[in-house]
C-alpha cells in the first residue's frame, strides 16, 4: 500500500508542527488524535532525516527543522517508506509470472504509469502547499 499508516501520520506530525514551535508528542498526539508509540517512531525517522530537530528538557519535544515551501509530500513519506509502491510487482528486480518479455503485462504497464505520475505529482505537492492550500 503506498499511504500507510505511518506515512499518513508523518504528515500529522508535520502539521502540527507547522506553526513554528517545539511541541512534546505528547500534545503532538493529542492535536492529531495519533497514538504515541507511531508518533515516536516516525517524529525518530523525521528527525533521522534531518526534517526534525528534538529538543530535551522540561520544554523539550520536536520541531520543523525544514522549510515547507522546499519540502515535498514526496520527501516525507519516503522517509517513512522508501518504496512508496502500488502494487508488489512495481519492486525493482521482482519477477512476476505474468508479465515476460514475450507477453508483458499490460496491467503492469498501466500500473507503472500511474505509478510514475504519482510520484511526480508528490514530489510537485510542497508542504506549504499540502497544509495551507
Amino acid at each position: 500500500m503506498l499511504i500507510t499508516r505511518e506515512c499518513d501520520y508523518a504528515i500529522r506530525v508535520i502539521r502540527a508542527l507547522s506553526g513554528g514551535e517545539t511541541v512534546n508528542i505528547q500534545t503532538i498526539c493529542e492535536k492529531e488524535d495519533i497514538n504515541s508509540p507511531i508518533a515516536y517512531k516516525v517524529a525518530r525517522k523525521l528527525e533521522q532525516a534531518g526534517l526534525l530537530k528534538s529538543y530535551r528538557g522540561s520544554a523539550g519535544g520536536y520541531a520543523l527543522n525544514c522549510e515547507l515551501e522546499q519540502t515535498t509530500l514526496y520527501d516525507i513519506l519516503t522517509v517513512v517508506d522508501s518504496k512508496l509502491l502500488l502494487i508488489e510487482c512495481m519492486q525493482p528486480g521482482y519477477e512476476c509470472s505474468v508479465n515476460q518479455p514475450k507477453h508483458p503485462c499490460f496491467a503492469h504497464k498501466e500500473f507503472l504509469k500511474i505509478q510514475m505520475n504519482l510520484i511526480q505529482e508528490l514530489k510537485d505537492c510542497s508542504l506549504a502547499k499540502l497544509l495551507h492550500g
